[in-house]
């Protein structure tokens, strides 16, 4: 890779030991996401700590399907990356690699955020044991300029009981192993039907959508009776109008 790689890139992937770096990167406007504010704030202190290497927490965003959480994680790129945020995306099957990255970031002047998006494991899985041993307990040092920030709808990463399971216990203790790992566990749940309406009348008027308000209201309640009040129904909601309303 270049060396001015970081300078030109605020995003990439990471596989099989390599980075990619992301030509277009999606950074949601943190101001669109609305009814997360504690969260918000979090993050933002947090990230804040790495910037400026002063021990920051990793992260475990964790809830409900379409909250907000993967979007948090990205807008905190419109806030800080003039700062040096940078964010690397690894999946799963990567972990094995972590120390590579380790030594590829350690000397540079930007800070990172490792993502982990939807990530959930078996207690018996081979990433759910090196993911422990990089995140705290592996012989290397951790990076300063690095933070795992990882999203999952599980709170503890993994289904809490396995039918079949011989050692319950063990397996609970193995589970937690991980999970307290993460310095910061923060917690996304479902909406109200007015914060949803609050949400889609935010995109609407975002994107200047000409709408009677009597009837956007009553097909984003029929939208949400088969899709829930979420931030990312909501969404998809805004783009169905614009799609049946763009010719009036």
């Amino acid at each position: 890779m270049g060396m001015n790689v970081f300078d030109k890139y605020l995003t990439f992937r990471f596989k099989e030991g390599h980075l990619q770096p992301v030509e277009n990167p999606h950074i949601p406007k943190l101001e669109d996401l609305l009814h997360i504010e504690s969260q918000k704030q979090i993050l933002l202190k947090n990230t804040e700590l790495l910037i400026v290497r002063r021990f920051a927490n990793d992260v475990l965003l964790w809830g409900e399907r379409g909250t907000g959480k993967s979007s948090l994680v990205k807008a905190l790129l419109g806030v800080f990356y003039d700062r040096g945020l940078r964010i690397i995306q690894i999946y799963k099957m990567d972990i094995l690699h972590l120390s590579e990255l380790y030594s590829l970031l350690r000397d540079e002047d930007k800070s990172f955020i490792l993502f982990f998006d939807d990530l959930s494991f078996r207690a018996d899985e081979e990433s759910f044991r090196l993911l422990k041993s990089f995140m705290d307990g592996d012989i290397e040092e951790r990076p300063s300029n690095v933070a795992i920030y990882a999203t999952s709808n599980r709170r503890n990463l993994v289904p809490q009981i396995l039918i079949n399971e011989k050692f319950p216990e063990d397996y609970i203790q193995e589970i937690y192993s991980l999970v307290e790992r993460f310095g910061l566990k923060v917690g996304f749940f479902g909406f109200r039907k007015e914060e949803f309406l609050d949400m889609v009348k935010n995109y609407i008027n975002k994107y200047s959508i000409k709408i009677d308000e009597d009837i956007l209201i009553s097909k984003a309640i029929e939208w949400a009776s088969e899709k829930g009040f979420s931030g990312r129904s909501a969404f998809q909601f805004v783009k169905w109008v614009l799609l049946s309303f763009q010719n009036g």
